[in-house]
Formats: structure tokens, C-alpha cells, sequence
């Protein structure tokens, strides 16, 4: 599973976010990379549904699939996070259509998991056709820069066990296993591992 959505995010504090300093960093990266705004909701919410269908339905109940995506990735949905302080959503922009996206916010980590100034990486995909051609690496750089830029010393997320080459590269990235977590797709609670890097 994706990283997931399992605790309240941290109170957000106005002026922690040192926004131009953020935006520079992001801008700086290759392979388009650009913080998304309000105007990109509707190219984010088109790609961050048929992203999750892609990896994730052959492993669920097809309900399941359509209760989450509903939930989670509509056009309504995806404004309100973008318009969110306390969020970060990067996306990879290919001109005709979105290469990947990461999102990034202060949120404290399962219960029992201990990370000190914790940010979640709250999902990270990357469309197939990208794969192995290093933009993974470059968005991972983006989004610990976002999670810096928050305040963070720590980046955590939660990856479905049984998705074995999305935990292979969390941990090449320098992420290790601490513990598990639940996420539910539609009526189906799954088992997660919670990963946790130093910045």
C-alpha cells in the first residue's frame, strides 16, 4: 500500500513553513518538479486515482477500490490538500500529462513508534513508464528538502507488506522497518509496515 493516512496531523504553526525558501528548493530539482497548486487539482486528482487503480487493483475487491478512490482522490478532495498549510503536495510535470507525485505534512507516526520531529510521507507514486529512469530518486530528494523545510528530522510512511518492490526502494532510500500499522481500502483493513529515515 501507498504511504497511508493514519494519524491527525500536528497543529499547524502560521510562519513555521518558510514558503519562498521552499519553493526554491523544490524548483531546483530536475525532471519538472514543482510544488503543485490549486490550479493543477484536477490533472492531480486524474493521476493520483489511476496511479493507485494501477498498483493496487488486482490485489482488492473491486467495491473496496471504488469506495477508497472515491474518498480519497476526487477533484474536491485534492483542492482542499493543496490548499492545506500543512501540506505539501510535489508533482513531476511532463507538459501533456503528471510523471509522479509525493505529498509531505507534520503528522506524528503510529502509536509505539518514536521519531523525533516527525514528517509523514503521506503517499509517493511514480507512473510506470517512469520506472528506472531515476525520477523516483529525484522526487525522494524533493520531498526530504519539503520535510526539512517543515522543521522535520525524521520522514516516516506506511507501505503495504505485501508490496515488496515499493519497501526494496524505501529502503535503498535509507528508510528501515519499525513496526505496522493498519489501512483500510473501502471495507478491507490491511497490514502496512511503518519506515522511519533520518533527514
Amino acid at each position: 500500500m501507498p504511504p497511508g493516512r493514519y494519524n491527525r496531523p500536528l497543529p499547524f504553526k502560521p510562519g513555521w513553513i518558510p514558503r519562498g525558501d521552499l519553493m526554491q528548493a523544490i524548483e531546483g530539482h530536475a525532471d519538472g518538479i514543482r510544488r503543485a497548486v490549486a490550479t493543477d487539482a484536477a490533472a492531480l486528482a486524474e493521476f493520483a486515482a489511476r496511479s493507485f487503480v494501477d498498483a493496487f487493483a488486482p490485489f482488492n475487491r473491486p467495491e473496496d477500490m471504488d469506495a477508497h478512490v472515491a474518498a480519497s482522490y476526487g477533484y474536491g478532495r485534492q483542492l482542499l490538500e493543496l490548499r492545506d498549510p500543512a501540506m505539501v503536495t510535489l508533482i513531476a510535470d511532463g507538459g501533456a500529462s503528471l510523471r509522479a507525485y509525493a505529498q509531505v505534512r507534520p503528522a506524528t507516526p503510529p502509536a509505539g513508534i518514536v521519531a523525533a520531529q516527525p514528517i509523514e510521507l503521506r503517499r509517493f507514486y511514480v507512473d510506470r513508464p517512469a520506472h528506472g529512469t531515476g525520477l523516483a530518486q529525484s522526487l525522494m530528494r524533493a520531498v526530504r528538502d519539503a520535510a526539512l523545510e517543515f522543521g522535520g528530522r525524521h520522514l516516516w510512511l506506511g507501505v503495504w507488506e505485501n508490496n515488496p518492490r515499493a519497501i526494496a526502494f524505501y529502503a535503498k532510500q535509507g528508510f528501515i522497518d519499525v513496526g505496522s500499522t493498519y489501512f483500510d481500502v473501502g471495507s478491507d483493513r490491511q497490514t502496512d509496515r511503518v519506515m522511519v529515515a533520518a533527514l
